[in-house]
């Protein structure tokens, strides 16, 4: 994965405020680029669960399909990835959804340096660039967690990405997500469609594992 926006925020996951400062960033975006939470929100979690390092994404659907919110969908979980072979295929039916809002979570390789860091940013990335596959940038915002190092042996580098790593990684974006949704619709007085009314958004907290 590549980012089209150079304008990026960074915090490492090692960061003792990393929910924190992930949060507030998260819903600063949101009050920008979705006030009043109008529009169909989207996280779409890229990756596979054959390959540790790209299973990033699909790690972080996981955590959050099973709080069920109303708030967002989610596409891209351990049992149903988006990756490479289907995105297209998954960006179709997005079509269903009136001017939606999405939010791409991917992972890439990075520096030495910047192994570890988690990195939000304003418009879409380009999942596959990082191992050269040619696919459709995703997302009107985007988080990427830097989980390994690129530049030689792509695919064999995220084979090989610690679990801890990634594992670790995935609870804090999922966590940020959700808490950043729950406190940035609070905030705006979100109500729910008459087709959601009957269900409770917040009646289950995140387990981290």
């Amino acid at each position: 994965m590549n980012l089209t926006d150079s304008s990026r925020i960074r915090v490492h996951m090692d960061d003792p405020l990393v929910l924190t400062r992930i949060t507030d960033t998260l819903c600063d975006f949101f009050a920008q680029m979705n006030p009043g939470w109008l529009n169909p929100t989207l996280v779409v979690c890229i990756g596979t669960d054959r390959s540790t390092g790209d299973s990033l994404g699909p790690l972080v659907g996981t955590r959050l399909h099973k709080l069920r919110s109303n708030l967002f969908e989610i596409y891209g979980t351990l049992e149903a990835p988006v990756h490479a072979s289907n995105l297209v295929e998954t960006m179709e039916k997005f079509k269903k959804y009136s001017s939606p809002f999405i939010l791409a979570v991917d992972a890439c390789l990075g520096r030495l340096d910047s192994v570890g860091y988690i990195s939000i940013g304003r418009g879409p990335l380009r999942p596959g660039a990082g191992v050269n596959k040619e696919l459709p940038p995703i997302g009107d915002m985007n988080i990427s967690g830097i989980v390994n190092v690129g530049g030689y042996m792509e695919f064999m580098v995220l084979q090989n990405t610690r679990l801890s790593l990634v594992m670790k990684m995935a609870d804090l974006i999922a966590s940020s997500i959700y808490y950043a949704i729950r406190k940035f619709t609070k905030s705006v007085s979100w109500q729910p469609s008459p087709s959601t009314a009957g269900v409770n958004p917040y009646a289950k907290q995140i387990q981290i594992s």
